[in-house]
């Protein structure tokens, strides 16, 4: 079922729960991991309300389309060329059994779905995205899933303001252009009275994120004036089939960002739309006392 693990450069984790989301998440899992020798682990996680014990779970909760499911989407995952292998998890909740796989099978990255649904107090993405968010220690990246994947991808859009997450949006970017053969361009929005870079900081920034990313079809870099900058990136995803942005400086869970360019993008983007966050083994509050 799976290739040997040292033929592997890294793990993607792709927890999936239903075969349509699971679909829209393999489009860009696969991707990834052709891109860049990953094997794929599937993981369902099989939620076991606190009056069964976690084994009685099995016993009494594991249905047949369950297994089903993960032998699907295995197979599409083997027909690119991937290794793969998968887990049914046993747990209290979905983020536990998702946090737990990322520590038991030393995941590099994982692909979550997101249907884009307005917040509600408290929560930003879901209750189970943002515990994983938060607590995974590896790469995530999060896609709205609410409309299909294009058949073909020709553009991909990455806007870039020099955040602590955009390595990984440009890296996420490259791999699904190389492996669509498709265009990539990197756009910053630059406020004409309230910007943190001035023009030629932003065309610097343009340009050292051009020169990271290697071995795609073109790479156009656009520097335009906006006083609205989600508004401003939401408007350029019109015309590219998928955009790629690391979430805002900060987070995305920290409640006084929310409404803020990465989550007002993730919603309001034309496509398909994936935010990255890439995993910081410092807490911050480390990180400032720190020489």
């Amino acid at each position: 079922m799976s290739a040997d693990d040292s033929a592997d450069d890294g793990t993607l984790l792709v927890p999936i729960a239903n075969s349509e989301t699971a679909d829209r998440q393999l489009d860009t899992a696969i991707d990834i991991a052709a891109d860049r020798s990953y094997r794929v682990l599937l993981v369902y996680v099989l939620e076991v309300p606190p009056q069964l014990s976690l084994q009685d779970g099995y016993r009494y909760l594991l249905e047949d389309d369950i297994e089903a499911l993960l032998a699907d989407a295995a197979t599409r995952v083997e027909s690119h060329g991937v290794s793969v292998d998968r887990r049914v998890r046993l747990a209290r909740s979905v983020a536990s059994g998702i946090v737990g796989a990322v520590e038991t099978h030393a995941i590099d990255e994982i692909v979550l779905g997101w249907r884009g649904r307005p917040p509600r107090q408290n929560v930003l993405l879901g209750s189970h995205l943002d515990t994983v968010l938060s607590d995974a220690e590896c790469d995530v990246l999060v896609k709205r899933i609410q409309t299909p994947t294009p058949e073909t991808i020709d553009s991909v859009l990455v806007p870039v303001a020099g955040g602590p997450h955009d390595e990984l949006a440009a890296e996420t970017a490259a791999s699904i252009a190389r492996h669509n053969d498709a265009s990539i361009t990197l756009l910053h929005v630059l406020e004409p009275n309230g910007s943190d870079l001035t023009r030629d900081e932003a065309k610097a920034l343009l340009a050292e994120t051009a020169e990271a990313v290697e071995d795609v079809r073109s790479i156009d870099r656009e520097l335009v004036e906006g006083d609205d900058v989600a508004g401003t990136i939401t408007d350029w995803t019109t015309d590219h089939d998928v955009t790629v942005l690391g979430v805002s400086r900060g987070g995305l869970l920290q409640r006084k960002l929310l409404g803020t360019i990465s989550e007002a993008v993730g919603r309001h983007a034309a496509g398909t739309v994936i935010l990255t966050k890439r995993y910081d083994p410092v807490p911050s509050r480390l990180r400032r006392v720190l020489p």
